[in-house]
């Protein structure tokens, strides 16, 4: 802020009347320099770097995760009531195996037999088998 203060000084040196010390003129010419950069601020804001943003200057389309959910669901819709419900008791409510064989009354083999054939088609109807995977147990 000095040198540009200076360095308008030099510009207009033809306008210092050298009635007085050169000093006050040199605190005016500061003076609204300061004044303008505040002005200049308040018009454009602050600029922030953008290694400094800790915000995600993007966001991904919606679309994409509602089309896949909607196809998710048609496809859950197409499985037989037996592997649905195996499916949905353990991936949605996340019950355990144990439990969701106890609610359907079925042995939990049986549960797990069921399960393996939902996700199986499940797998098969969404063709891209790099996505994630509903949850599999070793």
């Amino acid at each position: 802020m000095v040198q540009d203060c200076l360095e308008r000084a030099i510009a207009r040196r033809r306008l210092f009347r050298p009635r007085g010390p050169v000093r006050p003129w040199l605190f005016t010419i500061l003076l609204n320099l300061f004044r303008n950069n505040l002005r200049t601020e308040r018009r454009h804001g602050t600029s922030v770097g953008l290694d400094d943003l800790a915000v995600e200057l993007t966001t991904p389309a919606p679309q994409h995760g509602h089309i896949e959910l909607a196809e998710l669901a048609r496809a859950i819709e197409t499985l037989p009531s037996e592997q649905k419900e195996a499916l949905l008791l353990i991936a949605l409510e996340g019950f355990s195996y144990g439990e969701a064989a106890q609610i359907l009354g079925i042995p939990q083999g049986t549960l797990m037999s069921r399960l393996g054939r939902a996700r199986a088609a499940l797998r098969a109807s969404g063709g891209n088998t790099s996505k994630p995977r509903l949850r599999t147990v070793k």
